[in-house]
């Protein structure tokens, strides 16, 4: 199976069964063993026609006299391929995009006139190419929503937000590949020697350029089947996550509670900054989540972290006011990561309108655990302010001995007076990420 064929066999699962493009692509990989070079294009495929979905059949919609709704699954996941690769990807040539998506057409149809379809399309949208069919501009929230293929209704959101300028520049963000982000794993050697054990492998490796211990790969091929991931020489781990730890301020000693652990980065983030000195109590309420942090923990050499099952909603009596910090990274819509789950962005919007509420029950019950002059941190990977500062100052103001705390982070994030940032995939060069830091008072 090649590149294209596999890109093809996890769209089409994806669509079939559910669940996230990115999980699919890795088993797939996996399976298919591919070279790093062709196991890199699959990648770009997959994620190329998820982040530009609406675009591509845009333009197809032109050029077909079938509707692409009517379209078998495989027959229309061949043609947004090709179209991907024509537009999108300057190295394939023209023909070879056409001829493997013609291949790929006639493998996953019975009807022998489908391939012949896929060829005459794509043979008009390339004549096409330097004259495409205008994208409607009469309405922003509509055009956006076209040209960077999210749903209306998340374009109007960016809009009411950020202004058709840094609308735009999100959305942008949300559709362009970034590279795999690495933390190193301090109790086991230097980033440098980190980096270059990497290179051996055959990865492309630079220093992020402003956070420390953090590493930009590309190439290399499955990072969980290298021999340094097993030996606990890093954890992937986005720096928005790692800056929501630093935030956090943890400090060798501390006792700690993550109440939303799984899948467990920023308790072991927190462990790193600890010197694997103190307690972190790494909760989730799935048993199997547990043992996902169990064994992360394990392989990363980190003796201080304790999973442990536990529903971040009910009050647990003899956890009261027992912890120095207490991060609540409460579950969430998650538009902040679409650049790396693309399919997020077709959320339906109804469905989110509840998570709030459940927002708002993990922050209570984890400010009671927060001992008197303790850290409780809240953090989302969404955009959406009723996740994040709709959440906090609701809180808050049933709070009172609870009050935000200034921070300082690296880079582009730089001092936080306010106490509460998002980070944004166009400005900071991160996910889309909500920290903000709270203090108990003393005599609480």
């Amino acid at each position: 199976m090649d590149a294209r064929e596999t890109a093809l066999q996890v769209l089409a699962e994806q669509e079939r069964l559910g669940g996230w493009t990115d999980e699919r692509l890795a088993a797939a990989l996996a399976r298919a063993r591919l070279a790093p070079r062709d196991a890199a294009l699959a990648t770009r495929l997959c994620f190329g026609v998820q982040q530009n979905r609406t675009l591509l059949d845009f333009y197809l919609g032109h050029f077909s006299r079938m509707s692409l709704k009517r379209m078998e699954t495989r027959v229309r996941l061949a043609l947004e391929l090709g179209a991907f690769q024509m537009l999108f990807l300057d190295r394939i040539p023209h023909s070879a995009a056409v001829d493997t998506s013609v291949r790929l057409a006639r493998a996953g149809s019975r009807n022998p006139r489908a391939a012949g379809m896929v060829n005459g399309v794509l043979r008009a949208l390339e004549r096409a190419l330097d004259a495409l069919p205008p994208i409607p501009t009469e309405e922003p929230a509509e055009e956006l929503s076209i040209r960077f293929s999210h749903p209306r209704w998340l374009t109007e959101t960016f809009l009411g937000l950020y202004g058709r300028e840094g609308a735009e520049a999100l959305l942008a963000a949300d559709n362009e590949p970034v590279p795999v982000m690495v933390q190193v794993n301090p109790l086991k050697g230097s980033a440098e020697d980190c980096r270059r054990a990497l290179e051996e492998t055959g990865a492309r490796v630079t220093e992020h350029p402003w956070l420390p211990g953090c590493l930009c790969l590309s190439g290399g091929g499955s990072l969980e089947g290298s021999p340094l991931f097993r030996e606990g020489r890093f954890t992937v781990q986005d720096p928005a996550s790692r800056l929501a730890a630093l935030a956090a301020g943890p400090r060798p000693g501390m006792r700690v509670m993550d109440l939303c652990a799984a899948p467990g980065g920023k308790s072991f983030a927190c462990a790193m900054e600890m010197e694997d000195r103190g307690e972190i109590l790494a909760c989730d309420y799935l048993p199997r989540k547990e043992s996902r942090i169990r064994e992360g923990a394990k392989r990363l050499g980190l003796t201080c972290v304790r999973p442990q099952t536990a529903d971040g909603r009910v009050f647990r009596p003899e956890w009261e006011g027992a912890f120095d910090l207490v991060l609540v990274d409460a579950p969430c819509s998650g538009l902040g990561v679409i650049r790396k789950k693309p399919d997020i962005r077709w959320k339906e919007p109804e469905p989110l309108e509840g998570l709030p509420e459940k927002q708002r029950a993990l922050l209570r019950n984890g400010a009671r655990y927060v001992r008197p002059g303790g850290t409780l941190l809240y953090s989302t990977c969404t955009l959406l302010p009723r996740e994040n500062d709709g959440v906090t100052e609701a809180f808050l103001a049933e709070r009172p001995e609870f009050t935000k705390e200034g921070f300082v982070l690296p880079g582009p994030a730089g001092e936080v007076p306010g106490g509460s940032i998002t980070l944004l995939p166009h400005i900071h060069g991160t996910d889309g990420f909500y920290i903000c830091r709270m203090r108990r008072e003393e005599s609480a």
